[in-house]
């Protein structure tokens, strides 16, 4: 399934603990690890050592990948490292679509002390604009990260937008062996089938009909996702149409399911940048207890 994993790595306890996870993948697929640092030409890191003008920033990167390689040794998986400059999300996409990785696997926060640009709106703006599929996870203490993934929730709602979470996550389910719940969710507020789940919604001026219609629609999405499920050749497959809002639906069948993993797509059927700020794929990506796997068109 996985090839190339790229591990974007500062260092921080929050990287250092999705780096176990990277290794644990990486032991499961037999991919690569490729552990990146950026040193973020943003900051100000030129200094005078001993009388020589160095790039702290670089030495550091030096230092951290240095620490992230003895860990992966140490674990027995394939890795290599890079150091770069640059501004960090875009560095980080254009090393990923550059280098042809499979994934891209990072926190959604670093750890005390480090400006939030370095981890946590990184990891947003990496999940909205990158083409490779990005696997994030929340360092918080309520976290759950298993490998092999056993139970993946798919969240659907039929659209082109989320049909490329359905394939990633189907493809993922099929190589692991893994039991596959899709989810389409009835917004109670106003579900409008022309937006879908993952994009805006609709302004619920007339709620009953959008209802009606979006049960309809959410039916008929995952019958897509159960007849896709079938040519990937998922036999364990089971399917929830639920109403509510949508990123708390979906993290009440995280626990609900005992989900290892969330994989869906990043936009809905518009397909613009509208996803991330305020989606319901970034606000899963936020508050999901366990990895969320997002896929763009």
């Amino acid at each position: 399934m996985y090839d190339d994993l790229l591990l974007p790595f500062d260092g921080s306890d929050g990287a250092a603990d999705v780096l176990g996870h990277a290794a644990d993948i990486s032991s499961g697929t037999d991919a690569t690890v490729h552990v990146l640092f950026v040193a973020d030409t943003a900051r100000d890191s030129v200094t005078v050592i001993g009388g020589e003008t160095v790039d702290a920033l670089e030495r550091r990167g030096d230092r951290v990948v240095s620490e992230a390689t003895e860990a992966l040794e140490a674990a027995g998986v394939d890795h290599d490292a890079t150091v770069r400059q640059g501004n960090p999300a875009p560095t980080i996409i254009d090393h990923a679509e550059r280098e042809g990785h499979d994934l891209i696997v990072m926190p959604t926060r670093g750890r005390e002390g480090i400006p939030r640009h370095l981890l946590g709106s990184v990891a947003e703006k990496v999940v909205r604009h990158s083409t490779v599929p990005v696997l994030t996870t929340r360092m918080r203490p309520d976290e759950r990260r298993v490998f092999p993934y056993e139970r993946v929730l798919i969240p659907t709602d039929g659209s082109a937008g989320a049909a490329v979470g359905v394939e990633h996550g189907l493809a993922l389910a099929a190589a692991l062996d893994a039991t596959v719940h899709g989810l389409a969710v009835v917004d109670d507020e106003g579900f409008d089938p022309l937006s879908g789940l993952l994009g805006d919604g609709a302004d619920g001026a007339d709620a009953p009909d959008s209802v009606v219609d979006g049960t309809a629609a959410a039916t008929a999405a995952l019958d897509d996702l159960a007849a896709a499920a079938e040519r990937h050749g998922v036999t364990e497959f089971g399917r929830h149409v639920e109403r509510g809002d949508p990123v708390e639906t979906i993290v009440d069948a995280v626990s609900e399911l005992d989900a290892h993993a969330v994989v869906m797509g990043a936009t809905g059927d518009h397909g613009d940048d509208r996803v991330l700020l305020g989606s319901v794929a970034e606000r899963t990506v936020r508050t999901a207890p366990v990895p969320v796997i997002t896929v763009r068109e």
